[in-house]
């Protein structure tokens, strides 16, 4: 049994992550960043929820860009096909699952 304190977690650069498991082919990763990630395609479902910080997903439906505000507590599920950016405000730790090396 391990117990992991999310809010004091860092990594040497954005986006590093601390992995915590795979089950069944999902791998189970606390990230931590300060800055975007990039625009990309989900190639699987992935799951992302910020557990410290204040994360802006910005997200295209139609074209149209669109940005919804995630604190901690608030979870945002990624289909396939489905285009979008994490933007922290600050330092932000985000638990992400996802099919084990997806996009």
């Amino acid at each position: 049994m391990r117990f992991i304190d999310s809010t004091s977690f860092t990594a040497d650069r954005a986006w590093g992550a601390h992995d915590l498991a795979v089950i069944d082919g999902a791998s189970i990763r606390l990230h931590w960043t300060d800055s975007p990630y990039v625009w990309h395609v989900n190639d699987a479902m992935e799951v992302f929820a910020v557990v410290d910080g204040v994360v802006d997903m910005h997200y295209r439906v139609d074209g149209e860009e669109q940005v919804e505000e995630l604190v901690p507590g608030r979870i945002c599920v990624a289909g396939i096909g489905d285009e979008h950016v994490a933007v922290p405000r600050g330092e932000a730790r985000i638990l992400v699952i996802e099919r084990a090396g997806s996009i």
